[in-house]
């Protein structure tokens, strides 16, 4: 742990072309650029915006989809491959970590997937969502234990979950146990109204709470055009409410700047580090606030994909974390 510095983040709400892989890419630089003239080290994109969230397995049913399933299909992002050249280039030149939400086309299966470069252009990091939501489960594949993991970054040390996975306390222990001092999030947008973005606004507190660490989260946004547009003549437009969750957390569990709720736009703040050790000093979850002796936790970290194109990273091939020597996991 790194004290006496600052971290400038980023956290973009962005709308998709709902027309394109390459549209949403070149809105995606774009914004990558105005975050970077910004003096941004760090900048974090939602859940699968590239090319765009599957709003349609909201709107219609399982018979409907087929031809919106297919077309992400089509536009689906390859690991590695022209996509990740490109954001690799952007975070070389930018010098800037950045972390961006894809449907990963590993052949014949999709998969919601959190990508993390480093500010050399490395992949870092390739987290597969382990349980896609019930409506989700029609659209990918799950992932496994071994991208559950928190990386160095020039930044500091760096882990993150997708949406509901934020409901899972024991990936959530996982990264902390590996402490984790930024925290990525990202979630769809513009569904389920207020309730929703509440409910998303307790879980990233409560992380910073828990972890002592730093929480970016980034929510996609969805015009009324385009929520028109998905819902067609016979699709249902219950699930789509103007409301989002965009907010940097300090690890006292307070917004460092106000959260950003409706329309595309972008958050940027200076993350003092120091305060992470000002909240572990009284509080650390993974140190002397508990209890190894009472409680053991196992993580099973081996990787259930060694395909060419959905292959592992160097630095994520394998961990195993013991509660009680959940201090070695770092070392």
């Amino acid at each position: 742990m790194t004290e006496n510095r600052k971290v400038r983040a980023a956290a973009v709400q962005i709308a998709s072309d709902l027309n394109s892989l390459s549209g949403t890419l070149e809105r995606t630089l774009a914004a990558i650029d105005e975050a970077a003239a910004k003096g941004a080290d760090i900048i974090v994109f939602p859940e699968t915006s590239l090319p765009w969230y599957p709003y349609f397995s909201i709107a219609h049913g399982p018979a409907a989809i087929q031809d919106e399933h297919l077309r992400l299909y089509e536009n689906g992002v390859v690991v590695p491959g022209p996509v990740t050249e490109a954001i690799s280039a952007a975070a070389r030149k930018h010098h800037a970590v950045i972390s961006v939400g894809v449907n990963e086309r590993d052949r014949g299966t999709l998969y919601n997937s959190m990508l993390i470069f480093d500010a050399d252009g490395s992949l870092r990091l390739k987290h597969r969502k382990i349980l896609p939501a019930y409506h989700e489960r029609m659209i990918w594949g799950t992932g496994d234990g071994s991208t559950i993991q928190v990386v160095p970054t020039v930044v500091g040390r760096v882990g993150g979950l997708i949406c509901w996975e934020h409901y899972s306390p024991l990936s959530r222990y996982s990264l902390m146990a590996q402490h984790e001092e930024i925290h990525i999030a990202q979630y769809p947008g513009s569904l389920f109204g207020e309730v929703f973005a509440g409910q998303t606004e307790v879980q990233l507190r409560s992380h910073a709470l828990e972890a002592g660490c730093f929480v970016i989260s980034a929510t996609d946004w969805v015009t009324e055009e385009q929520a028109d547009k998905i819902v067609g003549k016979d699709g249902s437009r219950a699930g789509f409410a103007n409301s989002a969750m965009t907010a940097i957390i300090d690890p006292q569990g307070q917004h460092v700047v106000p959260p950003l709720t409706f329309g595309e736009g972008m958050l940027v703040a200076d993350l003092d580090m120091k305060q992470i050790l000002v909240r572990k000093r009284v509080m650390d979850s993974v140190g002397h606030f508990s209890r190894p002796e009472i409680f053991s936790f196992t993580h099973t970290a081996h990787s259930a994909s060694t395909s060419a194109s959905g292959g592992a990273c160097p630095s994520m091939q394998g961990l195993t974390i013991d509660a009680p020597a959940a201090k070695a996991a770092a070392e």
